[in-house]
């Protein structure tokens, strides 16, 4: 079964859904993709949406929340993205970027220990499903600049902002 609910942030109506096992998707609902996504979804789960409450959405509600009060630097709130092996390393390894930083696509094909695997890593971001709580906005381009993010580069450019105004109040 899968569950969703819409969920308001100040960068927009984000559609979670939850599996029994934790938080499969996680879209802005102005997304072009949206609908494509959900059928893929329905069709992997074999099973259709009901929009209905379910503990993984009500804690990643409460979590989001949180962390977009600055009071929450950290997910806890099951995942279960949908990916290949090398998609859910890479996706591993983002959730290993501290709070407040921000890491080039090369240094993350370095980190997994393949500098070669550049655009397939930089790719394998753009198919991260679960953003926000899967921090594809932490990896910028060369120099710091912006790049790529699923949701527009302005919602990337406030998460980044977000987050380091929080990170330097933590050191004062």
């Amino acid at each position: 079964m899968l569950y969703s609910r819409t969920i308001e942030t100040p960068i927009g109506e984000i559609l979670a859904c939850a599996a029994e096992d934790g938080i499969c998707l996680l879209m802005f609902t102005d997304s072009p993709d949206l609908n494509s996504e959900l059928e893929k979804l329905q069709e992997a789960y074999q099973s259709p949406i009901q929009e209905q409450t379910h503990a993984h959405l009500d804690l990643l509600e409460k979590q989001l929340k949180a962390y977009f009060e600055g009071a929450g630097q950290t997910f806890s709130v099951p995942l279960c993205p949908a990916g290949t092996d090398f998609q859910q390393k890479v996706w591993r390894q983002l959730q290993r970027i501290g709070y407040g930083k921000t890491i080039s696509y090369k240094e993350q094909a370095q980190a997994l220990g393949d500098l070669k695997a550049l655009r397939a890593v930089a790719s394998a971001n753009g198919a991260n499903k679960i953003p926000i709580i899967i921090p594809c906005h932490r990896v910028v381009g060369a120099k710091g600049s912006l790049t790529g993010y699923s949701g527009g580069l302005w919602r990337k450019r406030f998460l980044l902002d977000l987050e380091s105004a929080q990170h330097k109040m933590e050191f004062i």
